[in-house]
């Protein structure tokens, strides 16, 4: 082997070097891309048909740094119930009560300000429970599950209206299952 044929191998310090930078680099992107989204999984069955247990969704964690919840924007929020480690329960729901709206619940259809609001997406075509002019405070919202039957959502006191500051993010993309891929 002549000087210069050993010349263009390199060296072991290289390599490691190399290696080093490729996992700083590598550190730096996951970094950034979770501090955008974050892998979900969906636990209950209060949001079927939409969303069904073992759901894997990605939730937009900057969904609502620049602008506000919309009316059927599935969210996900740091509720006050506590899960099976005694740690406040993270809940998934759709919005459907901005601040300051009037709902009414009545013979199974939901109204929002004196007017029927059509939920296609209910997996029983119905919501269940009574509510009279409930005005949404400053700041909340008012969140249900798409499986009313068995939700536990703002129509109950254990969850009520929902602060703008402990909601988490937003669904945005289901990864699996595989036949359900993509936005949501």
């Amino acid at each position: 082997m002549t000087n210069s044929e050993t010349s263009n191998k390199p060296s072991g310090g290289s390599v490691a070097l190399d290696l080093l930078k490729d996992i700083v680099i590598a550190a730096i992107i996951a970094a950034a891309i979770l501090f955008f989204i974050r892998p979900t999984v969906v636990k209950q069955t209060s949001m079927q048909s939409t969303l069904n247990p073992n759901d894997y969704l990605i939730m937009y964690k900057r969904a609502y740094v620049h602008h506000q919840p919309e009316r059927g924007d599935i969210i996900i929020f740091q509720s006050q119930l506590l899960d099976d480690r005694g740690k406040p329960k993270l809940l998934i729901k759709r919005v459907i009560g901005l601040p300051g709206d009037t709902i009414t619940i009545s013979d199974g259809q939901v109204y929002i300000n004196g007017r029927a609001y059509n939920e296609p997406y209910l997996k029983d075509g119905y919501t269940t429970g009574q509510i009279y002019n409930y005005t949404v405070p400053k700041g909340k919202y008012f969140v249900m599950g798409d499986n009313r039957v068995v939700s536990v959502d703002s129509r109950s006191d254990e969850v009520g209206p929902v602060s703008a500051s402990s909601i988490k993010g937003r669904a945005v993309f289901r990864l699996y299952p595989f036949s359900k891929f993509g936005k949501i």
